[in-house]
């Protein structure tokens, strides 16, 4: 028996099938106009389907304002080198003022700051973070993010590809250490005389800690280079007789002992005296080592006070700039940290430093001339040096460290923000503090800082006994309106012993004839070479 449905109701499946075939059929017609908007209006990543929809009038080079201002943005990758040389032209090697590479465009800069308005002038206070000035905290959200470069799609995370982008970044030449013998004013000078073993160095490769001593003061060198573990270029005064102990001296550092691989490796020394007190005899540089230090002896700077030097018994005066300037032309890094031998830094700050600079190098590119300065501190006698920030917090908090030279001359090294400084946690990666200058309550400030061969030099009259002799290159430094990069995370220590104000009456008539010097001849001699600006004083 054949069973037939209703005619209304075979009316109403028929209906219902051609409702559902409509829907479709609009379905499918909306899909394919959204996509040819979409198409039309958005902009694709590389090697990705995904759209990313731009807000109609923003500029693509301005989409990161788009993002929340509380996220910093990794800058845009730098624009390939080619024969053009479109790039601009980095710090150069050659010495005496620093010429910047000019300052990126607002629109360049905004990507890597999203607290400065489209177009502003990048060089403008609001393009360095928010507090400088204020009440202290890391800038590094502002103008050093610690980001990775991204090219073409790939996340640059390698050293290989940092080094690549310092290369590019710094177009600094690499040198050699070559052997010379040399005149500098009345000083005979052994430039490279006793060579580092770690072979040819690219100049963006590392940072040279340049300084100077006499051999009494060569017990700190393995301090240093444990901590330091890289290359170090010491200028040695050596005037008469203390020439061949400190060959011995070095002899001793370089085969008697289980970190003289370090001192091989890393240490490249230079000899100076003045052309009145030369040596009787100087050795070939070949034949140096031809005659091995015999190790069951002590070292030549054991048990040694300065009373023994030739140069005390001559009334010698330490020339400590010629010995700052002699180590830190020798350098075959870009950038140097010009030191003192007994100012230990902690341990890791070449690499991290490198690795903040590979990462913001369209920040760099900032008009005004940069360093970097240190904090330092003081340790009690019998403390250990503390190798992080968070154990200097600690020191700090018990009394066990101080800031440097507070109890001899405050103002000569009062940092910038420092009081907010010491309070910040450690961070993994090494930012940028705060931007100072060296004005108001800091225009005698002595900083120690990384910077690199196109700094000022140090003025060669100057002693060490006549005080000082920083303040004329400071001076230098602020009237070509060089900026303060206060580094966060990075720090150097004194060896341990807390200096308290002497009274010496032989460097105070020193220091007032240095005064004179200063005041009657090298300055006027600076305002006319470099200029005045004001706030900047000797």
């Amino acid at each position: 028996m054949v069973r037939f449905e209703p005619l209304g109701q075979k009316m109403f499946t028929r209906r219902n099938w051609l409702l559902r075939c409509s829907i479709l059929i609009n379905i499918v017609v909306i899909l394919y106009i959204c996509s040819h908007v979409m198409i039309g209006n958005g902009t694709t990543f590389p090697g990705s389907n995904t759209f990313f929809i731009q807000e109609r009038g923003v500029d693509p080079v301005n989409s990161a304002q788009l993002i929340s201002d509380k996220i910093p943005q990794p800058p845009p990758p730098p624009p390939p080198q080619s024969a053009s040389n479109d790039l601009p032209p980095a710090p150069n090697d050659s010495g005496g003022a620093a010429v910047a590479p000019p300052a990126p465009s607002g629109n360049a800069i905004a990507a890597n700051n999203q607290n400065q308005a489209v177009g502003a002038d990048p060089l403008a206070p609001a393009a360095v973070a928010g507090n400088i000035g204020g009440s202290g905290g890391a800038v590094d959200n502002a103008v050093y993010a610690n980001n990775s470069a991204v090219n073409d799609g790939e996340v640059v995370t390698t050293e290989e590809k940092e080094a690549d982008r310092l290369d590019v970044l710094l177009n600094c030449y690499n040198r050699d250490y070559k052997p010379e013998i040399l005149q500098r004013g009345d000083f005979w000078v052994l430039k490279n005389y006793i060579r580092a073993e770690h072979g040819p160095l690219k100049c963006t490769e590392s940072i040279t800690y340049t300084t100077h001593a006499d051999y009494t003061f060569l017990d700190n060198l393995i301090p240093l280079l444990e901590r330091w573990n890289a290359p170090v270029s010491i200028a040695m005064h050596t005037p008469g007789t203390d020439y061949q102990p400190t060959i011995d001296a070095i002899k001793y550092l370089r085969e008697c002992l289980p970190e003289s691989q370090l001192v091989r490796s890393f240490t490249t020394f230079h000899l100076y005296f003045s052309t009145k007190h030369i040596p009787k005899q100087v050795a070939k540089q070949s034949d140096v080592f031809k005659t091995p230090y015999n190790c069951t002896l002590p070292p030549p700077y054991f048990n040694i006070s300065s009373g023994h030097l030739y140069k005390s018994q001559k009334k010698l005066l330490y020339p400590v700039n010629v010995g700052r300037n002699i180590a830190r032309d020798a350098a075959l890094t870009h950038f140097i940290l010009a030191s003192d031998i007994e100012l230990y830094p902690n341990p890791g700050l070449v690499k991290k430093f490198l690795e903040m600079i590979a990462r913001n190098d369209a920040y760099l590119q900032r008009k005004a001339p940069r360093v970097f300065p240190l904090s330092i501190f003081e340790v009690e006698a019998n403390a250990t040096v503390p190798r992080d920030k968070t154990e200097l917090q600690e020191y700090l908090r018990t009394g066990k460290a101080i800031p440097f030279h507070k109890r001899v001359c405050a103002s000569c090294h009062g940092v910038p923000q420092s009081k907010e400084w010491m309070a910040a946690n450690e961070t993994e990666d090494l930012s940028v503090f705060h931007i100072g200058k060296r004005t108001g309550y800091f225009r005698h400030w002595e900083p120690i800082y990384i910077g690199t061969h196109a700094d000022p030099h140090y003025d060669e009259r100057l002693s060490w006994e006549g005080k000082s002799d920083k303040m004329t290159q400071g001076y230098a430094l602020c009237v070509l309106d060089y900026e303060f990069h206060i580094l966060d995370n990075a720090f150097l220590v004194h060896k341990p012993g807390i200096k308290v104000l002497q009274k010496d009456n032989r460097r105070a008539m020193l220091a007032g004839k240095t005064n004179q010097l200063i005041r009657k001849i090298i300055y006027p001699e600076l305002k006319i070479m470099y200029g005045v600006r004001q706030g900047c004083v000797v």
